[in-house]
């Protein structure tokens, strides 16, 4: 219980060195007050590239109000074809948080595909927390999910 405690104080601090940004799309995505998802990465390119890659402005897609941006055209088209197959779980927030009932923005490049889906994190040491029981987390953060999705990040 302790070590948990001590985990979401490290969260909390973790996510007010972020930068807070205004969540302009649907209140269950996180995007920038521009309606900028992932800022800017490529979803697909987690799945097809294996790795996180910056998009352009030029290969867009919108999903749930927020902008997604694609490094390709092709990218941008199998997005268009299955947005939930590609789109990060939980709105595109961190995952971790999730796991304790928060939202918080995330560093594109601290990402992790699970069983086929995209999961991020709010940064590096986070993830690395996350990685000592990812299933566990995510079973959590699944289960936390439908109460706080219709919550903005300063409610919870």
């Amino acid at each position: 219980m302790k070590a948990f405690k001590s985990l979401r104080l490290a969260l909390a601090a973790s996510a007010l060195a972020v930068t807070s940004s205004v969540f302009a799309a649907d209140i269950d995505m996180s995007a920038d007050a521009n309606d900028l998802a992932i800022q800017g990465y490529d979803p697909v390119a987690y799945f097809l590239d294996n790795q996180p890659v910056q998009g352009s402005h030029e290969f867009t897609a919108t999903y749930k109000n927020a902008i997604y941006q694609f490094s390709s055209a092709e990218h941008r088209d199998l997005f268009k074809e299955d947005p939930t197959a590609y789109a990060p779980q939980f709105g595109g927030f961190c995952a971790m948080g999730v796991a304790l009932g928060k939202k918080f923005e995330v560093d594109p490049t601290a990402w992790k595909l699970v069983d086929g889906k995209l999961y991020l994190n709010l940064n590096k040491d986070i993830q690395q927390r996350w990685s000592t029981d990812i299933s566990g987390h995510i079973e959590e953060a699944v289960g936390l999910w439908p109460g706080i999705k219709g919550k903005l990040p300063q409610e919870l």
